[in-house]
C-alpha cells in the first residue's frame, strides 16, 4: 500500500493475507473453539492481543538497544519472537470468530478496520442495549458531558474507548489509501478544526486548558495564546470521525436486527436537514 508505513513499527493489525497461513495451521479443535467464542472470551482475547503486542514491541526495542551496545541479546530476541507468534495466533483466532459476527464482517470491509478492531467492536457493542447512537457514544466514552467523579463507577467502557482511539488512528494512518472512506473525512475535519482554531473560536477553551498544563510545555505555548495545539486539533478530528463511524456501525446493526433507528438528535429535534447526514461507507 503506497504511502503506508511499516505495520510492525506503527502497530497496524495483520492483514488477511498475513493471517491465512496461520489459520491453516491452527488445529481443527482450536478453530472450532475460536468460532464458538462467547463475547466475554472475545473481549479477553482482544485485550490480551494488545498486551502481548506491547510486550513484543518492548522486547524488540530492548533487543535493538542491547545489540547496538554490543551486549548479549539472544533471549530478548527469543521473547520478542515468541510474543510475535502468540500475537499472530490470537489474531488468527479472532479473525475466525469475526467471520461468525455480522457486525465484524461489515466492519472488515472498511479500510482501516482489521480483524482485531472488528472483533473488538462485535465483542463490546450490543446495539439492542443502545436505543440511540448517543447511548453508544456515551458507552464508548465519547460523550464529553459525562464526568467520572471520585468514588463513582466509571460511566463508560474503557476498553471500548481505547479501541475507538485505535480505530481513529488507523483511519488516519490509512487516510491516503485510494479506497479509504473515513480517513479523508478525518482529514477534512482536521482542516475545518484548524480553520476554526485560527479564527479564535476555541479561545475560551484554550485559556481554560492553559490553567491545567505545565508552563514549560509546547501545549501551554498554544493554550496561553488562545489556540489549541496540533495534538488537540488531531484529537478533535479523531473523535469526530470515530463517532461518525460508530453511528454507521450502530445503524447497520440495528437495521440488521430489525430494531428502530431513530434520526440523530440534531435532525429529529433541532431542525437540521436530513441531507446533512453523511452516509455510511457501505
Amino acid at each position: 500500500m503506497k504511502g503506508v508505513v511499516d505495520p510492525i513499527e506503527f502497530g497496524l493489525e495483520p492483514t488477511v493475507d498475513e493471517l491465512a497461513p496461520i489459520l491453516r495451521r491452527l488445529r481443527r479443535d482450536l478453530r472450532e473453539a475460536a468460532r464458538s467464542l462467547g463475547r466475554a472470551e472475545a473481549r479477553y482475547l482482544v485485550d490480551t492481543y494488545y498486551q502481548v503486542q506491547d510486550y513484543r514491541k518492548r522486547a524488540w526495542l530492548q533487543h535493538g538497544a542491547l545489540t547496538k551496545a554490543g551486549e548479549p541479546a539472544a533471549m530478548t530476541a527469543w521473547v520478542g519472537e515468541t510474543m510475535h507468534q502468540v500475537e499472530r495466533v490470537i489474531a488468527a483466532a479472532l479473525e475466525e470468530w469475526g467471520r461468525t459476527q455480522p457486525g465484524a464482517v461489515w466492519a472488515r470491509q472498511i479500510v482501516g478496520i482489521g480483524p482485531i478492531l472488528a472483533a473488538g467492536l462485535a465483542a463490546h457493542i450490543d446495539v439492542s442495549r443502545q436505543p440511540t447512537v448517543g447511548h453508544l457514544w456515551a458507552f464508548a466514552g465519547l460523550d464529553p458531558t459525562r464526568r467520572w467523579n471520585p468514588g463513582e463507577k466509571r460511566p463508560w467502557n474503557n476498553d471500548l474507548k481505547v479501541l475507538c482511539w485505535k480505530i481513529g488512528e488507523s483511519f488516519w494512518i490509512t487516510h491516503r489509501h485510494p479506497a479509504s472512506y473515513y480517513g479523508p473525512l478525518m482529514e477534512r475535519r482536521k482542516e475545518l478544526e484548524d480553520e476554526r482554531n485560527e479564527r479564535g473560536l476555541y479561545r475560551d477553551q484554550a485559556l481554560e486548558h492553559a490553567k491545567r498544563v505545565a508552563k514549560d510545555t509546547d501545549a501551554y505555548t498554544y493554550y496561553s495564546q488562545g489556540k489549541l495545539p496540533p495534538a488537540h486539533i488531531h484529537a478533535r478530528a479523531r473523535r469526530w470521525v470515530v463517532k461518525l463511524f460508530l453511528a454507521h456501525y450502530w445503524e447497520h446493526e440495528r437495521r440488521r436486527l430489525g430494531l428502530a433507528v431513530p434520526l440523530p438528535y440534531p435532525v429529529a429535534y433541532l431542525g437540521h436537514p436530513k441531507e446533512d447526514l453523511i452516509p455510511p461507507a457501505l
